[in-house]
């Protein structure tokens, strides 16, 4: 087992998720809730990855995060090193590439609440940020722990995104999917089939603690 290849997948996993759940529950409450036109836009881009290729997202990815744009020279300027193959450029792709396993379940939650409940609110006084974080959260709890869990577990098994824009850097960005490559590519078969296992079951424990939890069964029961 490639020990440091665990590692850095549960902690690329766990940052990931950390941020796309500060960020998905804002943006889910605004694409159930808002009434902007350019909603139809958010929701599209948001659930691009969805369809997009992984390489070509990592692609995309590389070449914006690298010192030939001007974006990325700005990056270079501001931390002192391109993103690009280093644990930080993973993180913002991760989270780029996960980002609708974290929006839709919450969106899909927070759009099953009774909406008489968000206009007592509305009419007791509550701003907006009132109504996500004491109504639409507690409520859609259920929502929440599937779009934790799916998006940690879609970052555990990303590859073409990781491998396209870290590469297989020892300790840096192999990730464990992208061990498994190597193994495989090595004809290392005992050793893939130890890494191949340790993927599967963990993500038959997720899935099993989100089944467990009642979310397929809708947040009507929360």
């Amino acid at each position: 087992m490639d020990w440091q290849a665990l590692f850095l997948t549960l902690r690329l996993a766990s940052v990931t998720t950390a941020i796309l759940i500060v960020v998905a529950v804002p943006l889910a409450a605004l694409l159930v809730l808002g009434r902007s036109r350019w909603l139809t836009a958010i929701e599209t881009l948001t659930a691009l990855p969805l369809v997009l290729p992984p390489t070509v997202l990592g692609f995309f990815l590389l070449v914006l995060l690298g010192p030939r744009t001007a974006f990325g020279r700005g990056i270079v300027a501001l931390v002192g090193h391109p993103l690009a193959f280093s644990f930080s450029g993973l993180v913002v792709g991760s989270v780029i590439y996960s980002f609708p396993f974290a929006v839709q379940p919450l969106a899909a939650g927070f759009g099953a609440i009774d909406p008489a409940l968000l206009d007592a609110a509305r009419l007791l006084g509550a701003g907006p940020a009132r109504i996500v974080l004491s109504i639409l959260a507690p409520l859609a709890r259920r929502s929440l722990l599937a779009a934790a869990v799916l998006s940690f577990l879609h970052t555990v098994g990303e590859f073409g995104v990781v491998l396209m824009l870290g590469g297989d850097i020892p300790g840096s960005t192999r990730t464990l999917s992208i061990a498994l490559y190597d193994q495989v590519e090595n004809f290392d078969y005992a050793a893939a089939t130890r890494t191949a296992a340790l993927l599967l079951a963990m993500s038959a424990a997720a899935l099993a603690a989100i089944y467990a939890s009642g979310w397929s069964r809708g947040e009507r029961r929360a």
